[in-house]
């Protein structure tokens, strides 16, 4: 990582951190969101596949993916309250700035107003990463112009962005081989929709606790700090 990214990183952290403990950001003002590839077909990590061998025995084989084999493109948003958002991309469709905002943005704001009916989304925040889609002037000002703020995300920071850190990573575990697209939205929707809400405000209070490890570690990559 760069000494540039590094800084963007660390001013980041200390501003984010900042607007909680003086009371301008709460934790359930943020809906976040990000894409995934989710394959069809489930495997073991590499690391699940290590066991003891004899000297003279031969090693397990371990199962790798196909080039062409089936995934489909899922965008996912959520709250600490829980869900908003379950999308996935039919095959040969891409997300450019206005699949996102058709979409991906616009049926995640009518679900948040749906949520919070007295309040809409005037006073929440928006935070996804720095993916082309994301950072297109018309997705900022179609967020803007219905009343929501961005935060700006650093880059390189999968670190701090709650679908990479952990939704992702929980969905892929849970989830089995499934043979079409249909299967698997529904597989991924009911897994995303039963996790406890008490996961949901876990992983936003790990968000403040990264901000915090970004800091100690001055704006560099944390693991080696964390439990």
């Amino acid at each position: 990582m760069t000494c540039e990214n590094k800084k963007k990183r660390l001013d980041f952290a200390k501003t984010m951190l900042s607007k909680f403990e003086r009371g301008e950001l709460r934790q359930d003002q943020i809906v976040t969101g990000d894409e995934c590839w989710i394959y069809h077909r489930k495997i073991c990590k590499a690391a699940s596949n290590a066991s003891w061998k004899k000297r003279d025995e031969p090693p397990d084989t371990i199962v790798k993916r196909g080039r062409n084999e089936a995934k489909t493109m899922f965008c996912v948003f959520f709250r600490s309250t829980g869900p908003v958002l379950v999308h996935y991309v039919d095959k040969g469709k891409t997300i450019d700035n206005q699949y996102y905002i058709e979409y991906c943005l616009s049926p995640m704001i009518e679900e948040v107003e749906r949520q919070r009916p007295s309040h809409g989304v005037r006073d929440m925040f928006l935070l996804h990463d720095n993916a082309r889609p994301h950072i297109h002037s018309n997705v900022i000002n179609f967020v803007k112009s219905n009343g929501m703020k961005i935060i700006d995300h650093p880059p390189y920071s999968p670190d701090l962005a709650p679908c990479d850190y952990w939704l992702f990573d929980y969905i892929k575990e849970c989830l089995d081989d499934e043979i079409d697209q249909e299967s698997l939205a529904k597989s991924l929707t009911n897994v995303v929709s039963s996790i406890p809400h008490s996961e949901y405000i876990k992983t936003f209070k790990k968000y403040i606790e990264r901000l915090e490890y970004c800091i100690l570690a001055e704006g560099d990559y944390f693991e080696y700090f964390m439990k």
